[in-house]
């Protein structure tokens, strides 16, 4: 099932690579807003609340360990389009030694960190508990997470993008079953929520274990690949720790944003939590599309086809622009409906006010969210991620100065504009920036037109 991306037209080579992404994203996606609804109706609306805002603190320690990981197979992919077979196995051997060293150091301090994390975000009294019970419960699970994402990923690296869906699908239903039975069955509350989704993950982490093993996989390592390569090392890190940090200044800024939220109350935080469930599920070709172009651009790097890597980003950009207007319009249209499925009577017409303004400030800046992804991840895919990082970092001043200022007048438009503002900074940063890497590219391995 691999795919080579070094040949044929790009457009339907890319639509065909990120349409698994993408479905696998919208799964994701739906089990989080079915996971979210069942909390909220099973449980009540603090714990809905609860859980909502620990989102920023999951996205910081699980997309670090993630950026990370996803770094370590960079290498893979540039190796895949260079024909290199015998790196791409040792590749995959060093990334899994190196992902042990990132779950063990990320699980410990996570854990010992979190009580203050949880009150530095002004979390509120009424569910600090809950709060801090759910995202430690998520923290004692990086193993699964890291392996499931890891494994996914060096999948995508060679072009198979269909093989982690599926493990996607699986992880998404045992999700499902599991928070019924732990959350209305057992009565488990906002643990078993945690519970359900670590142990789904960790299952799809073996489903895909066994998958490479088993198929004769160009991945799985040789006997003497087992050991950590100082070569393959440094690659990986020098790719993936950029990743990581840019993962962690991001997740750093919608940390503050919660925080500035989280003044306004448990309404406004649940209002937010659901509404941005809509938001995430309607946004999920963005960074489908990323992914595409992370392997696209990794793999006609190794080749060094930089006319291949300009014609993709340039078609990117183009189908991104177009399904921004859509999402943008179906975010109107739904986000009624939606809201009722997470709230009941008064409930609801308590949280609608403040869902609208989320939802209305965030689908203007459609456009730029989506460029940020194919810039930052042409970028990684061809080695560099000093200038995506920066990108995170502007994402972080833009989302802190919009914070500060709405937390000191008190502004909830504010306080949810942090997110639209850093979308459109970062949008115009990454776009710069990816122009200048890629006539330093041109400058190095100049290609003919393919």
């Amino acid at each position: 099932m691999q795919l080579d991306m070094t040949k044929g037209s790009p457009v339907p080579i890319i639509l065909k690579f990120t349409l698994p992404i993408f479905l696998g994203n919208l799964f994701q996606q739906l089990y989080n807003m079915v996971d979210t609804i069942i909390v909220g109706r099973f449980v009540g609306a603090d714990a809905l609340s609860a859980v909502g805002c620990t989102g920023t603190i999951m996205f910081l320690v699980l997309g670090f360990s993630q950026g990370l990981t996803t770094g370590f197979t960079v290498l893979t992919s540039q190796c895949f389009g260079a024909g290199d077979m015998k790196r791409v196995k040792r590749s995959v051997a060093n990334g899994i030694l190196l992902s042990i060293i990132v779950i063990i150091f990320m699980t410990i301090i996570s854990v010992i960190s979190m009580d203050s994390i949880l009150r530095l975000m002004n979390t509120p009294e009424n569910i600090f508990e809950d709060a801090k019970i759910y995202i430690l419960t998520i923290c004692y699970g990086i193993v699964a997470s890291v392996f499931y994402n890891l494994f996914a990923s060096f999948l995508r690296a060679v072009g198979n993008s269909t093989m982690p869906l599926v493990f996607l699908i699986i992880s998404v239903v045992l999700n499902v079953v599991l928070d019924l039975l732990f959350i209305v069955g057992l009565h488990l509350g906002v643990f078993g929520a945690a519970l359900a989704t670590d142990l789904a993950q960790g299952i799809s982490a073996i489903c895909s274990f066994i998958y490479i093993m088993s198929t004769g996989n160009i991945l799985w390592p040789e006997k003497g690949d087992w050991k950590i390569n100082q070569i393959d090392s440094a690659h990986q890190l020098r790719v993936g720790m950029p990743m990581a940090l840019q993962f962690a200044i991001t997740a750093s800024g919608t940390m503050i944003m919660q925080s500035a939220i989280n003044i306004f109350g448990s309404v406004a935080i649940g209002a937010y939590s659901a509404a941005s469930k809509l938001g995430g599920l309607l946004t999920q070709g963005f960074p489908a599309m990323g992914q595409a172009m992370s392997t696209y651009c990794g793999q006609n790097f190794g080749k060094g086809d930089t006319y291949r890597i300009r014609k993709g980003v340039r078609s990117s950009v183009i189908i991104s622009t177009i399904y921004s207007l859509v999402s943008a319009g179906l975010a109107l249209i739904l986000l009624s409906p939606v809201m009722s499925l997470f709230f009941n009577g008064d409930d609801l017409a308590a949280a609608m006010p403040w869902a609208k303004q989320y939802i209305i400030v965030c689908i203007i800046f459609y456009i730029p969210l989506g460029y940020i992804f194919i810039f930052r991840n042409a970028m990684q895919g061809c080695g560099f991620g000093f200038i995506p990082m920066l990108g995170g970092v502007v994402e972080l001043v833009a989302r802190l100065i919009t914070a500060v200022i709405a937390i000191n007048i008190k502004s909830f438009i504010l306080a949810v504009a942090c997110d639209p503002v850093a979308w459109l900074a970062a949008g115009i940063f990454t776009a710069i920036g990816y122009l200048y890497i890629i006539k330093q590219i041109e400058k190095r391995m100049p290609s003919v037109k393919s």
